[in-house]
C-alpha cells in the first residue's frame, strides 16, 4: 500500500456546507486541514467556536480544522479539495494557481456546467491549472449528514488510478467510503445534471402530483442524464453507480436537497426570487439548468425534463404549462 502520509495537509477551497463537511472528513481521517473561507465571520466562527455558524450551524467541528481567509494560505497543502460553486470555480482555481505546490492534486467537488463555455469542471480545471493532477469527488452525500459522521459512500474518479487510490485511502474514514473509478466525465456529468432533475422532482412534490409521478421523473430523468453523459464521452456503467444513480436518487428524494427545495417552492406557486430568498447556500441546479439545456442542444441530445426546468427558471413558461408539455409528448419505446 502507498504511503498515505503523502497527503498530510489538506486545503479546502470554499467553506460552504459541503466544503465544511469535507474538512470534517479529512480531519477525522487524521489529516491536517486548512479550510479557506471568503467570509470573515466564517473564519472567526470556525476558529473560535469550532462551528460554521453561517453555512453549517449546529454541527460541532473537529478542533484541528483551521479556517483561513486567503487562497495563499493553502500554498503549503499537498492535497486540495476545490469546493467553490461551479460558476465560481474557474476564478477560484485561477487565483489559487500561483500558490499551489507543483505536486498537489486537485479534487473537484463542485457539480455543474459552466455557463457561457458549457464546460464541465474538469475542463475548467484543466484550463485554470493546466499542470495539476485532477480527480473528481461525487456521490450521494448531504453535507449535514456527512459532517455529523453518518455513513456515506462516494465516487472518487481519477485518470491516474494509483493516485486515485492514494487519495481515497488518505480521506477515507469508517463512515466515509470513497469508491475509485477512472471515468471523470461520468463522475462529474451525473452530478451536474442531477441537480437540474432535482428541481423537477421538487416541482412534482410542490404540485402534489404523487409518488408515481415522482418515480417517473427520477427514472426518465436518469435516462436523460445517461444520454447526455454518454454523448460527452462517459461510460454508461459509471452512471449506474454512486455518482450517477445514487446521487440522483438522494437529491431527488428529500427536501434537504437545496435544488429540490427550490423546485418545491416553484411548484407551490412561488417565483424563483421568492424560492431563493433567504438561502445562504447555492442551489447549483439553478445556475446549471440553462447550461445543461444549451449543452444538450449543442450535442443533439434529447432532454425534455431538463429543457422544461430551464424554461421555468428562465420565465419562458409557467409551471403548469411545462408539466402539460411533458405529459403530452408522443408515446414511444422506453429503451
Amino acid at each position: 500500500m502507498s504511503d498515505i502520509r503523502r497527503f498530510a495537509h489538506v486545503g479546502v477551497i470554499g467553506a460552504g456546507a459541503w466544503g465544511t463537511a469535507l474538512a470534517q472528513v479529512c480531519a477525522r481521517a487524521g489529516l491536517r486541514v486548512s479550510l479557506q473561507a471568503r467570509e470573515p465571520e466564517v473564519v472567526a466562527s470556525v476558529n473560535q467556536t469550532h462551528e460554521n455558524l453561517v453555512f453549517l450551524p449546529g454541527v460541532r467541528l473537529e478542533p484541528t480544522i483551521e479556517a483561513v481567509a486567503e487562497l495563499s494560505d493553502l500554498g503549503a497543502c499537498d492535497l486540495i479539495l476545490a469546493v467553490a460553486p461551479a460558476q465560481h470555480l474557474r476564478a477560484a482555481l485561477t487565483a489559487f494557481g500561483p500558490h499551489r505546490q507543483a505536486s498537489a492534486p486537485v479534487v473537484l467537488c463542485a457539480k455543474g456546467v459552466e455557463q457561457g463555455t458549457l464546460k464541465l469542471m474538469t475542463e475548467v480545471a484543466a484550463e485554470a491549472l493546466p499542470d495539476a493532477p485532477i480527480a473528481v469527488l461525487s456521490g450521494p452525500s448531504f453535507a449535514g449528514e456527512v459532517a455529523r459522521n453518518l455513513p456515506a459512500a462516494v465516487t472518487l474518479a481519477c485518470a491516474d488510478e494509483a493516485l486515485g487510490r492514494e487519495i481515497a485511502e488518505a480521506i477515507a474514514t469508517p463512515t466515509f467510503r470513497p469508491y475509485t473509478a477512472n471515468d471523470l466525465i461520468g463522475a462529474e456529468a451525473g452530478g451536474a445534471v442531477k441537480n437540474v432533475l432535482a428541481i423537477a422532482c421538487g416541482v412534482v412534490e410542490g404540485k402534489g402530483l404523487g409518488r408515481n409521478a415522482h418515480a417517473s421523473v427520477i427514472t426518465r430523468g436518469f435516462a436523460e442524464l445517461t444520454r447526455l453523459a454518454v454523448a460527452l464521452g462517459a461510460r454508461p456503467e459509471t452512471l449506474s453507480g454512486l455518482c450517477g444513480l445514487g446521487d440522483l436518487v438522494l437529491t431527488c428524494s428529500s427536501a434537504q436537497s437545496r435544488n429540490m427545495s427550490v423546485g418545491m417552492a416553484l411548484g407551490q406557486g412561488l417565483t424563483l426570487d421568492q424560492a431563493l430568498a433567504g438561502k445562504v447556500s447555492v442551489a447549483e441546479g439553478v445556475a446549471s439548468a440553462p447550461a445543461v439545456r444549451a449543452l444538450a442542444r449543442k450535442l443533439g441530445v434529447e432532454t425534455p425534463i431538463c429543457e422544461a426546468v430551464a424554461a421555468i427558471l428562465a420565465g419562458e413558461v409557467e409551471v403548469d404549462a411545462a408539466i402539460q408539455g411533458l405529459l403530452s409528448r408522443p408515446l414511444k419505446p422506453e429503451a
